[in-house]
């Protein structure tokens, strides 16, 4: 009986908050180091990501060509969305090469249970049809994705999100993806 009072009471005291204004979020996933980054379409975008991780002081290891050995002792695998055809040829990859990589890289996370974080913080401009790809194929994998908004303009992250229950956060600018990635990481 004490159980389903405290419960009754939980409820009661959740729906106050959302009736003041406040969102009760218990189901939302959090996330632990260590982390690895690394792009998902070698775009310039993982050392900006890296860097947010830095400001948001939550350790974090930056692996331009994560393979599956990286993955050892990582509790969350963060992959930033972006295709840059400069960057994947200065790193020795065709698009065929990068998707092989990252692919491997969410079966072999998926198999040791690492969580994975998606994040998408060039905004439109590091948007086009190869990284459009990317998102199709690695998003789905995401508990969680945050997004700089222009970058999902056209409701892309939105519509996939939707469709696979991942929650999606969107910021206005890049930088103001530390608080939300300080509040994933909180415990």
């Amino acid at each position: 009986m004490r159980r389903f009072f405290n419960l009754g009471a939980g409820i009661v005291f959740a729906a106050g908050l959302v009736g003041m204004g406040f969102t009760v979020q218990s189901d939302a996933p959090t996330f632990a180091p260590p982390v690895l980054i690394t792009s998902a379409g070698q775009s310039g975008d993982a050392p900006i990501a890296t860097m947010l991780f830095k400001k948001a002081e939550i350790p974090a290891t930056y692996e331009k060509l994560a393979t599956e050995k990286n993955l050892e002792g990582t509790k969350t695998l963060v992959l930033v969305l972006g295709a840059s055809m400069k960057g994947l040829g200065a790193a020795g990859l065709d698009a065929a090469k990068e998707k092989a990589r990252v692919s491997g890289l969410i079966a072999e996370a998926q198999k040791k249970g690492i969580a994975v974080l998606c994040l998408h913080v060039g905004g439109e401009s590091r948007r086009g049809d190869l990284t459009d790809e990317m998102i199709a194929s690695y998003l789905p994998a995401a508990k969680t994705a945050i997004v700089v908004k222009s970058g999902n303009k056209d409701g892309i992250f939105t519509k996939i999100c939707k469709e696979k229950n991942i929650p999606l956060q969107e910021v206005e600018k890049t930088l103001e993806a530390v608080e939300p990635l300080k509040k994933l990481f909180s415990k």
